[in-house]
């Protein structure tokens, strides 16, 4: 080795680095494992079981890769653990089936190595011991422990052995106020059931629709319905993003098996915005076994995520299958009657009151989300209080007129277009081709129905846009499109197959964007 040239433990550190980048290495290896060379053989040091879990699964391809080029062909990797190396004391050992009988009694030389701590604890000779002193993996001496000043990453990590139950401030709602039309019916039934037998009908209940549609309403009832009926049992409510920060803190820590109990042996669980784990691979995976244990044993989960898991490109397909064992209904934008019902329920104790007519025209003009019909109310109170006038239409005219306005919407053909193709990722212009392949025919007829369900288009505007020749085109797609609405029918949309309710609903809320 040359004089001055880094040591080649540093220089496969540098080579990782290089592959993963610089803040993956320094967030999952400085600290957690080293380098180390034996010959031909590289040893990778991890200073717990979980974590050479996780980097081997992680990062073997690239550590592998990175000691090729670093030492030559034929090197090879093992991966270790050993605490010890890190000034970490051996945690005693748990009920597992490879457990030694032998281990479970101290024998005398661990004993005597617990007596030469205890003495130089209280200031006895050092001597001592240095010579009862642990050796790491490879039969170096390592520095006797210091004691330490208690760090933020301890404290955190205490913290995973606590009760999981969310905060009490939060303001919690109950399946008792929530509003039931024929957009929600059959997920508030299925919530219904899943508070009465737990568990004992489809698992998971997996609870799907745009935002502001009532999804963490339901999931906030069935958790409080199960608190009230069942005084034995532990649920879990969390939010997705909530799951991964305290996973990957878990990770940093070295705190898997504390994770693992929290949210594995809860009576139930109950996450919020599963389409937050898209595109992290390794949470999803730690998802997918909790979602395992809790249903073999018979406890119920309930999800709620923003589309059908059949559409949602990003989850695992494995995820994806599990959720598809369970029940899956989703929830849609409020229909007129039901919107009203909303704000009658919200401003039954409002002050000042707001009139029938009121509501009415709220829910005749205001045709989004239950965010947005709460919103509306919020103004027409803070405008009443401000003005000291009374809630009326010239009030509403005022207060609401921006939002009013907003509200309405014209949809043409040209928007229609853009969001099939958004969807269904196909280049712009692709439906004005004259190509009659299933993966165009059947794009182009969903196009036409929903051009007649949302424009004022007529069958001869919508077949010139799409370049047919006559509007009998049009007519036929339309029929098409609604018998297989009516049959429940999959289609073919190049190599992915679909139910015909499924896309025109992710659709639908593209244009609604």
């Amino acid at each position: 080795m040359e004089v001055g040239s880094p040591r080649p433990e540093s220089r496969l550190a540098q080579a990782v680095e290089a592959r993963v980048g610089s803040q993956r290495f320094h967030l999952w290896f400085d600290g957690h494992a080293r380098f180390v060379l034996l010959g031909g053989e590289v040893v990778v040091v991890a200073r717990n079981p979980q974590c050479q879990d996780w980097l081997e699964h992680a990062f073997s391809e690239d550590v592998k890769a990175a000691a090729v080029e670093v030492l030559g062909a034929g090197t090879t990797v093992r991966w270790v653990v050993d605490g010890a190396m890190f000034g970490e004391v051996p945690e005693p050992p748990t009920n597992r089936g490879e457990q030694n009988p032998e281990s479970t009694a101290p024998s005398p030389a661990t004993r005597d190595a617990d007596e030469s701590t205890t003495r130089l604890s209280v200031g006895s000779d050092s001597r001592t011991a240095e010579a009862k002193r642990p050796v790491d993996l490879f039969g170096e001496p390592l520095p006797a422990p210091r004691a330490k000043k208690p760090r933020p990453e301890d404290k955190e990590a205490e913290s995973f052995a606590r009760s999981t139950s969310p905060r009490a401030t939060r303001r919690w709602r109950t399946l008792a106020d929530f509003i039931v039309g024929p957009s929600n019916r059959v997920a508030h039934a299925a919530a219904l059931s899943a508070v009465e037998e737990p568990g004992c009908g489809a698992n998971p209940l997996v609870i799907h629709g745009p935002v502001g549609t009532g999804k963490t309403h339901l999931l906030e009832g069935i958790y409080l319905g199960l608190r009230k009926h069942n005084a034995d049992m532990r649920p879990c409510f969390a939010t997705a993003e909530d799951f991964t920060n305290r996973f990957v803190q878990a990770m940093r820590l070295g705190k898997m098996a504390a994770f693992r109990r929290q949210y594995r042996d809860c009576s139930a669980l109950f996450l919020d915005d599963l389409h937050f784990l898209a595109t992290r691979r390794a949470t999803q995976e730690e998802f997918l076994h909790t979602l395992d244990s809790l249903a073999s044993d018979g406890r119920q989960v309930v999800v709620t995520t923003d589309c059908h898991p059949r559409l949602a490109d990003e989850l695992m397909p494995e995820l994806t299958d599990r959720l598809l064992g369970g029940a899956v209904w989703n929830l849609l934008p409020p229909d007129p009657d039901t919107r009203l019902e909303i704000l009658r329920h919200k401003s039954r104790h409002a002050q000042p009151a707001i009139p029938d007519d009121v509501l009415k025209c709220i829910a005749a003009c205001l045709r989004g989300n239950v965010r947005e019909l709460e919103g509306a109310l919020n103004c027409l109170r803070h405008y009443s209080r401000v003005t000291g006038r009374p809630v009326d239409m010239s009030a509403v005219k005022e207060a609401l007129g921006d939002l009013l306005r907003h509200a309405i919407r014209v949809v043409t053909i040209a928007d229609v277009d853009a969001a099939v193709c958004n969807v269904l990722r196909l280049p712009q212009g692709t439906l004005q081709s004259r190509g009659r392949s299933w993966a165009v025919s059947h794009p182009r007829m969903i196009a036409t129905f929903l051009c007649r369900k949302h424009t004022a288009a007529t069958y001869g505007e919508i077949s010139k846009f799409f370049a047919s020749r006559t509007h009998s085109t049009a007519v036929s797609s339309e029929k098409k499109v609604r018998t297989w609405i009516d049959r429940d029918t999959s289609i073919a949309i190049g190599d992915r197959e679909w139910r015909a309710k499924d896309i025109i609903d992710r659709i639908e809320r593209e244009i609604m964007r």
